[in-house]
């Protein structure tokens, strides 16, 4: 391992603590609920998922536990309770759900990650990375992406130190 790498990895250390830095522009999530696995969505547009409660009150316990798990990287206010909706039982899922956070897998991101010299875009797709930063495109990997993995470890694929030929 050379010097860079290891300025890298200790700038992720840093940024890892700092979790602000990293924007969700969009997420895309699965799900296992209660019952069935779910999709979730967030855009520009706004949250969606595949849950009838979803598609009734346009708000579930599903979106209430991704907001109370990823809140740092949202950067939006929570979605509303709905008239009508349980908001109790709701509630009380969401938390149980963000407790359980094997229940989550994120699919896809688009980030924006405020770097110490200028903002980069990270993307997950599945497991694979992409970073804007310069080194990530020589190594495959950059303090970035390595910042992220650390917050969202468990959620996510891990970065491969090294790019495969």
């Amino acid at each position: 391992m050379d010097a860079s790498m290891i300025n890298k990895i200790q700038k992720a250390k840093e940024y890892a603590q700092q979790p602000q830095r990293a924007t969700f522009n969009s997420l895309t999530v699965e799900f296992r609920g209660d019952n069935s696995t779910y999709n979730v969505t967030m855009s520009n547009d706004g949250w969606s998922c595949s849950c009838s409660g979803f598609q009734k009150y346009a708000i579930c316990p599903h979106i209430m536990s991704i907001e109370k798990l990823f809140k740092p990287l949202l950067k939006r206010e929570p979605v509303p309770y709905a008239p009508g909706q349980n908001i109790v039982s709701d509630v009380k899922k969401a938390k149980r759900y963000s407790d359980e956070i094997d229940r989550i897998r994120i699919l896809s991101f688009d980030c924006s990650f405020e770097g110490y010299n200028r903002t980069h875009q990270v993307t997950y797709d599945n497991g694979i990375w992409t970073s804007t930063a310069s080194f990530f495109q020589q190594r495959g990997v950059c303090s970035h992406t390595m910042a992220l993995e650390k917050i969202l470890k468990g959620f996510v694929q891990p970065i491969r130190a090294e790019p495969v030929a």
